[in-house]
């Protein structure tokens, strides 16, 4: 995109009044963003309303500076592009959506977003260790099997899936609620940069946009419109991951959750999910028998959840005491009858070896090793 055409885009959308629903009607009237620009105030008028039009016919007092901005950004690395709904390398799913972006910022591999198989997988920013545990492993898996995971680089599930995914070997893809040159959470600068090494970052924000509280759902679409299916690994029943799991379903991509506890306030959204018609899954190769990626197994498989890793007797007695929910130690000793010097000890050799973590409040809960 030459520095004409990028100042025509960055014109329209900095217009006040302008922004990504009217800049659509305006491209289908009147094409490129040049050709808006030379259209006089009676055509827009009879596209938008007359402040708008009238806003049109003026420069954005702030066009300057972030047209510096930008150019520097794209000039910084030969990774970063921007590419808009006219381009041939805009993703096609995304113009099948009602409300496509005008603009998508890339840092990375512009391939990714051609990847065959991509699958949103999204959830709490304060996962349960069991449910941060089970988003890597997922991912890792269905990197392994070649799925290119899409998340939000959000801390809890969404960092977790990205982490799993490179672990894996695989591509994973981040679309971010904020300008490629601002990382949010900002302890995810060093993961940020792992992603674009294989993968790549996305954002319909302007580099220099910080985060805020509107632009996360408005992300949510994206995740979901880039992929074939949307996981929910963990959510509250009032969540952006419901958000996005929606989105996915009315664009008629399929949704999968991931059961939990029943007394797990962020296994509630994947039940409610689950009881409106997604796909309960239990293993990454239900996923992938569902993406046709693998044939389906036979039905006597290893059991969906158990660990296939191997413990001592007395070990794997003790887990099973413990069952899959948060417990107090004190009524794991009243089910075990086991003294408290070796209980402890038990659970500390537990906890090293990461079969077992440690909760607020004293809990105690059982973690699935993969």
């Amino acid at each position: 995109m030459g520095a004409e055409e990028l100042s025509a885009w960055l014109r329209l959308l900095l217009t006040p009044g302008v922004g990504p629903e009217t800049a659509r009607r305006l491209l289908a009237a009147f094409g490129p963003p040049e050709a808006v620009l030379a259209q006089s105030p009676a055509a827009w008028r009879a596209v938008v309303s007359p402040r708008v039009a009238q806003a049109l016919a003026e420069k954005p007092a702030e066009l300057g500076q972030h047209l510096e901005r930008v150019q520097s950004w794209l000039a910084a690395a030969p990774d970063h592009r921007v590419i808009s709904l006219a381009d041939a390398e805009f993703p096609s799913e995304l113009l099948q959506m009602a409300d496509p972006p005008v603009l998508l910022w890339v840092q990375g591999e512009l391939q990714s977003l051609r990847h065959p198989v991509r699958l949103a997988m999204v959830g709490s920013r304060h996962p349960t260790p069991q449910g941060q545990s089970n988003a890597r492993q997922f991912a890792h898996a269905l990197a392994e099997a070649g799925v290119c995971v899409v998340s939000g680089l959000a801390a809890g599930v969404d960092g977790a899936a990205h982490e799993g995914a490179l672990e894996g070997g695989g591509v994973t893809i981040a679309v971010v609620g904020t300008g490629l040159d601002i990382v949010y959470p900002r302890r995810h600068t060093p993961l940020a940069r792992r992603i674009a090494a294989s993968g790549c970052l996305v954002s319909e924000y302007l580099p220099g946009t910080g985060p805020h509280q509107s632009h996360f759902p408005r992300r949510n679409r994206l995740i979901a419109g880039l992929s074939q299916g949307t996981l929910v690994v963990e959510a509250a029943v009032q969540s952006g991951s419901l958000i996005t799991a929606r989105l996915a379903a009315e664009q008629g991509r399929e949704v999968f959750a991931i059961p939990g506890s029943i007394h797990s306030p962020q296994a509630r959204g994947c039940h409610a999910l689950i009881r409106q018609g997604a796909k309960l899954v239990e293993s990454a190769q239900d996923i992938l028998e569902d993406l046709r990626l693998v044939p389906a197994t036979p039905a006597d498989r290893l059991a969906p959840g158990a660990p296939t890793t191997e413990v001592a007797g007395d070990e794997a007695a003790l887990l099973q005491a413990m069952g899959f929910d948060p417990v107090s130690f004190d009524a794991l000793q009243a089910r075990t009858g086991i003294d408290t010097p070796t209980l402890q000890a038990r659970l500390l050799e537990l906890e090293l070896e990461g079969q077992v973590a440690r909760l607020p409040g004293g809990l105690l809960q059982r973690l699935v090793v993969a």
